[in-house]
């Protein structure tokens, strides 16, 4: 049985989630977390102000501690729990992931031990409004477009073709990698990040999901969400280590390809593994990331054994790739979604007439 509190404070998108719903709800905690962030982030960018009067005038930037950070966290009130808070919470925390650059400033914040002592409290609360959190593959899924209605394709029906290619590329540019790029990861260098193929079809358990659970979006106004049903096997993936047991039994080496962004990241110098996937689909029709597993698993290193390492990159939340031709669109027909202007949510056209 997994400890939910426990998978979700040793994710790094499970503890950004905590932290961004208590710094939504406690304004101290938002500003303590942002300066903290700014001190600890190797990439804070320039803060833009406006300023009257002498420059002796101005004041410091405020100061904090990752135990009064704590301290202000301990002191919300976590009594009533807002839903709608906690999925703006896990939006963001999905939206900010990252698999080329060292983790963000709040991220480490996060991370540090007294913060991360102090996010308990509030996992152990946030697990309570997310029911779904390791759930399984539903049997109605939903695939995206990013086109309108109009303009939108047929679903791949090819996955042994697109595995196919897939495998070849991965092996020609670990091969290209070794060399060409050098073996210090240090070195300013990036590549592929990403960890399953992309171009397989991905679908997800909730149309909301699909549309909004989206890392690093390119800022989409349109969508076509295509209804989809499965059948055949599905693996689930609920934790670091199921990850780490499919490395282990289907591992392709991806070191010199992965080596630079990864170990910004991570952190970690380590040869690295993903799946190898052709091989994987010779035995499931479908790799399942439940919502836990992407919260307490992704854009974090993943230990397969002493030698190896491994980063799920590039999947989102309750998503799943299909490695055979197991997926069918359905006949409940397609739907238009389009997102307003400098807004996150998704929504239905209205259809004419008012109807």
């Amino acid at each position: 049985m997994i400890d939910l509190t426990d998978a979700l404070v040793r994710g790094t998108r499970g503890r950004r989630m905590c932290l961004e719903y208590v710094a939504r709800t406690d304004e101290a905690v938002r500003s303590a977390a942002f300066w903290l962030g700014r001190e600890q982030d190797p990439n804070p960018g320039v803060l833009l102000r406006l300023f009257g009067g002498d420059a002796s005038d101005r004041e410091a930037d405020p100061t904090y501690t990752a135990d009064e950070v704590a301290a202000l966290i301990d002191g919300v009130d976590l009594t009533a729990i807002r839903v709608d808070i906690v999925r703006d919470s896990l939006q963001a925390s999905v939206d900010l992931a990252r698999y080329w650059q060292e983790p963000d400033g709040e991220d480490v914040v996060a991370a540090l031990p007294a913060v991360r002592g102090a996010l308990r409290r509030v996992a152990a609360r946030l697990v309570t409004a997310i029911p779904e959190l390791s759930a399984a593959r539903a049997t109605a899924q939903w695939a995206v477009d990013w086109r309108p209605l109009s303009d939108a394709a047929p679903l791949d029906s090819a996955p042994a073709v697109v595995l196919a290619e897939w495998t070849r590329a991965q092996r020609e540019d670990e091969a290209h990698a070794a060399r060409e790029r050098p073996a210090d990861p240090h070195a300013n260098v990036s590549g592929t990040w990403w960890s399953v193929p992309q171009a397989l079809l991905t679908t997800r358990g909730s149309v909301r999901d699909a549309l909004e659970l989206v890392e690093d979006s390119l800022g989409w106004e349109n969508a076509t969400v295509i209804p989809v049903r499965g059948v055949g096997k599905t693996l689930e993936i609920r934790s670091p280590e199921d990850w780490a047991d499919l490395c282990r039994e289907y591992p392709m080496e991806v070191t010199a390809s992965r080596r630079h962004d990864w170990f910004r990241v991570t952190g970690c110098d380590a040869r690295w593994l993903i799946p190898d996937w052709q091989r994987v689909s010779e035995r499931w029709d479908a790799v399942h990331l439940t919502t836990l597993g992407y919260l307490s698993a992704a854009t974090q290193l993943i230990e397969v054994d002493a030698e190896y390492g491994s980063v799920i990159g590039g999947w989102g939340p309750d998503s799943t790739i299909w490695l055979t031709d197991a997926a069918r669109e359905t006949k409940d027909g397609r739907e238009q979604w389009i997102r307003p202007r400098d807004d996150w949510r998704w929504v239905r056209p209205a259809l004419p007439g008012g109807q």
